[in-house]
């Protein structure tokens, strides 16, 4: 069967003539049919591949479902780890390391966390990273916070063990023989300076009582400093351990050497009025870990209730110190 011709009109010779395809002709309309092929083919092909998943990626998807699931039950529970623990911390600081009178952990302990930043970095580089490096961290944390609060419940045991030793160290009494509060002077806090009227502030409290009369160690200890101290005459300072130190000054003769194991109630000197004093008077000091502390606040052994609060009427009204 011959060929079916096709025509065109020419409009320079007014006829019809057949159309003759030159071989570049054919090749570019192949060239053509073929792109559009293959583009067309490239599309339903990427349609379908964004569109469809294969088996082995449903499979995927299911599992970082179920792995997404786990980790937020995970993080849960972490969570209401870090509460528990956040509760025992504030017990500890707040309750157990105040009856055994104990320095609080530094918040900045409890929190520090690892410092091998490398070790994160890589698992960066793994399937879910973020996850697995949020959770690391969060755990990383918590064994830190767990590991200190065990250290503190271990310095807990061991201060429990010695609570005995240290009810007897306290300075707890008065450090001379005051039961009618006769002998309160001048309390704790600002007040008038004797000698250059000025307000100033009295780290102590002073016991006004003849001169020869008692003074009493005030707990167990060891006398760290005996002689003439600037300001305070003869004085004597008693090492309780724990962190207490107590400080007697002007007094008119020191009962206790240096190196001396000193009991409550023993008599370590003499009440005077040596030093920068303006009569006779027992200037009495404590000292907790380096800070000057409030005597009054330890007397529980030598006051009743009663007593106690007229003692500390008393030295919050006086105005005038002897040194």
């Amino acid at each position: 069967m011959a060929k079916k011709l096709k025509f065109h009109f020419n409009p320079e010779t007014l006829n019809y003539e057949p159309i003759i395809h030159t071989f570049a002709h054919k090749l570019k309309q192949v060239l053509i049919h073929l792109f559009s092929g293959v583009s067309l083919g490239a599309l339903f092909f990427f349609v379908f591949v964004s569109t469809v998943d294969s088996p082995e990626e449903k499979q995927l998807g299911l599992e970082k479902s179920r792995m997404q699931a786990q980790y937020r039950v995970l993080d849960r529970q972490l969570n209401e780890v870090q509460e528990v623990l956040t509760d025992l911390q504030q017990r500890d600081d707040n309750l157990y390391r105040v009856v055994f009178q104990a320095e609080p952990i530094p918040l900045d302990v409890r929190r520090a966390t690892a410092s091998n930043t490398e070790y994160y970095k890589q698992l960066l580089d793994m399937t879910n990273s973020e996850i697995v490096v949020a959770t690391t961290k969060k755990m990383s944390e918590l064994r830190k916070q767990i590991y200190i609060q065990s250290k503190s419940y271990d310095d807990l045991i061991l201060l429990s063990k010695n609570k005995e030793a240290m009810l007897e160290c306290l300075p707890a009494i008065q450090p001379v023989l005051n039961k009618d509060l006769t002998r309160m002077a001048s309390g704790y806090g600002w007040r008038i300076d004797p000698v250059y009227h000025t307000r100033r502030f009295h780290e102590g409290m002073d016991f006004t009582a003849p001169v020869g009369t008692d003074i009493f160690a005030t707990g167990n200890g060891t006398v760290i400093s005996s002689g003439w101290k600037q300001g305070y005459g003869n004085c004597v300072e008693i090492n309780h351990g724990f962190g207490y130190v107590t400080l007697y000054g002007h007094m008119s003769s020191i009962k206790a050497r240096v190196g001396k194991k000193v009991k409550r109630g023993d008599v370590i000197g003499l009440v005077g009025s040596t030093g920068k004093s303006t009569g006779p008077h027992l200037h009495y000091e404590v000292h907790l870990r380096g800070e000057i502390m409030n005597p009054q606040n330890y007397y529980f052994l030598d006051l009743s209730p009663a007593e106690y609060d007229r003692m500390v009427q008393m030295s919050n009204n006086s105005g005038q110190m002897f040194d």
